[in-house]
């Protein structure tokens, strides 16, 4: 043990300490060194009573002594909280069969002419030469029983691609566990084990009544150190962290490390409110920004997935986009809010005229949409097949439509057949967004025999008979067989055509590009470039700032800009 150095001057300084606290009490007859009393709250210093008249006979130039507060009790202990709950939490092991070369690079190599080449080259072909055909890859995470008769909860990124699920209990115990279902769109897998005897269980409690502020308390199994216990507060709701189309996470610092996915963020009821998901980190450890499904979205698929073995979510059948501050003044609301209906797919519930594209969509069943990512939450989180009332803002007037949902599965048979089997989304406020199918893009790729896309911007297109239209820094011209053809434009796409955008124009700025179709302007067909302009000209004289433009890619795929008239 490396000695303690103790400096000589301390014993000093503390004696003559001493001493002036006693030379002090003999004048006043009172010492000023408090203790906080018993009775005082866990982690509170009870008040200092005030300091009693000295005498008559004291000095009126003598100096009053300083006060002093030892505190005796340290912040209330949460160990009784999780004594209750340690055995509810397990730890889960996996471990999975792949193949030598799966995700295997080449070995490493000493430099050319190394003194070490030899023996660092040798080394790691005995290593390769050792291993057989086919190796095993473990993993751990954690998980927390929600039923006494053996129904756990975890993450599905823990046992993802598992051939082998082991749950070990606080007890020492370990059981093989079998999937029950699994969710990717929100991480979330329910697993079963058989239990001899009733297992100890956790519930759910209700996340939204959770406030930034309050304590909350993680249990999981961190760098494989089991029950292990971090206590923090709630620092943030609301999270959108590009991990799904639901994104919702509860922000927390307690501190969660690997394997602690999958493990329950408690409230200090005891109730989970939370699956531990994602951490931020740079090192790989925890830097107190740590992400939690809340338990309003997790409760409902967990219960599907026991239910069913799968997810089934409601589907409204749009596409949509963010309402920018700029397409929120063209459409004359007070503030960017709700989702703006971009398309409505073939066949799908809404596919009646119920819902059109341009509409913003303000509530849903009751619930504001304050953003786009909203929607897709809210109308996922509904029964499949339930009427519910939806409010647009349609014409510059709120109206209130009713629609029936189907089932978000089912919408593989109706989108296109290009879309991905599971129609999965990564929101992003720059691009068209679809909270069904993947969004393909506003590029479409050239038919063969189309010219290149930089021949188009150079405008090296012949525009139809009509002249074309200046508007916006856009050169515009009717829709033809030459147009369609030159830039790959569908038969079902109608409009005007972009040929040529100005450099640095407010339309180049928002994206516009030639081969794009103007399908609306403010709502309203356009047949012709000068009915473009006409309704530009329309929107000056009323005092908008912008135009809005429902503008069709090649392929057909549908997006608003709002372009300011400058």
């Amino acid at each position: 043990m490396a000695p303690t150095i103790r400096l000589p001057f301390r014993r000093t300084l503390a004696l003559l300490a001493s001493a002036t606290i006693l030379a002090q009490a003999g004048v006043s007859g009172v010492a000023f060194a408090q203790t906080t009393p018993e009775t005082a709250a866990p982690g509170v210093a009870a008040p200092v009573p005030a300091a009693p008249t000295p005498p008559a006979s004291t000095t009126p130039q003598q100096t009053p002594p300083v006060q002093t507060v030892v505190p005796t009790n340290g912040p209330a202990s949460v160990a009784d909280l999780a004594e209750g709950l340690l055995d509810a939490v397990v730890n889960i092991s996996t471990s999975q069969n792949v193949k030598d070369d799966e995700g295997v690079g080449p070995a490493p190599r000493a430099p050319d002419g190394s003194p070490f080449q030899e023996f660092f080259n040798d080394f790691f072909n005995k290593q390769q030469g050792n291993k057989g055909p086919n190796h095993n890859v473990s993993s751990l995470g954690s998980g927390f029983v929600i039923d006494p008769a053996g129904y756990i909860v975890t993450n599905n990124h823990v046992i993802e691609g598992a051939d082998d699920i082991e749950v070990n209990f606080a007890n020492g115990s370990k059981l093989k566990a079998k999937l029950i279902g699994t969710d990717t769109k929100t991480d979330l897998s329910v697993l079963k084990v058989e239990p001899k005897t009733p297992l100890k269980s956790v519930k759910f409690g209700d996340s939204s009544e959770m406030r930034i502020g309050d304590w909350v308390m993680a249990i999981g199994n961190p760098f494989g150190f089991g029950g292990s216990v971090t206590v923090g507060i709630i620092s943030g709701r609301g999270r959108n962290i590009n991990a799904g189309p639901y994104d919702n996470f509860i922000q927390t610092d307690a501190a969660i490390n690997k394997g602690n996915s999958g493990g329950p963020l408690f409230n200090m009821k005891g109730e989970v409110i939370g699956i531990n998901t994602a951490i931020i980190s740079p090192s790989g450890g925890s830097i107190g920004i740590g992400f939690s499904v809340p338990s309003e979205l997790a409760s409902g698929v967990v219960e599907q997935l026991r239910q069913y073995g799968e997810t089934r979510r409601g589907w409204l059948g749009v596409r949509i986009q963010p309402v920018t501050d700029d397409i929120a003044d063209s459409l004359g609301l007070d503030t960017a809010k709700g989702a703006l209906v971009a398309g409505v797919i073939k066949g799908g519930p809404v596919d009646d005229g119920s819902i059109k594209a341009g509409d913003v969509i303000l509530k849903f069943d009751g619930k504001a949409v304050n953003e786009m990512r909203d929607l897709p939450r809210v109308v996922a989180e509904s029964t499949v097949g339930k009427e519910v009332d939806v409010v647009v803002l349609r014409d510059g007037k709120e109206q209130t439509v009713k629609v029936k949902l189907g089932r978000l599965e089912d919408s593989d048979q109706a989108a296109s057949g290009d879309a991905a089997p599971d129609g999965v989304i990564t929101p992003d406020p720059d691009e068209n967004d679809d909270m069904d199918q993947p969004d393909t893009g506003d590029q479409a790729a050239p038919a063969p025999g189309t010219p290149a896309p930089d021949q188009h911007q150079q405008g090296q297109v012949s525009p139809d008979a009509a002249m074309p239209k200046n508007v916006l820094g856009l050169s515009l011209s009717l829709l033809s067989p030459e147009t369609r053809k030159a830039f790959g434009i569908a038969e079902s796409v109608d409009g005007v055509v972009v040929t040529e955008v100005e450099p640095g124009s407010a339309s180049a700025e928002k994206g516009l590009k030639p081969g794009d179709v103007i399908v609306e302007v403010a709502q309203e067909f356009m047949k012709s470039p000068d009915a473009v302009a006409a309704k530009v000209k329309s929107l000056k004289q009323e005092g908008r700032r912008n135009a809005q433009l429902m503008i069709a890619s090649a392929n057909g795929d549908l997006r608003f800009v709002a372009v300011p008239m400058e």
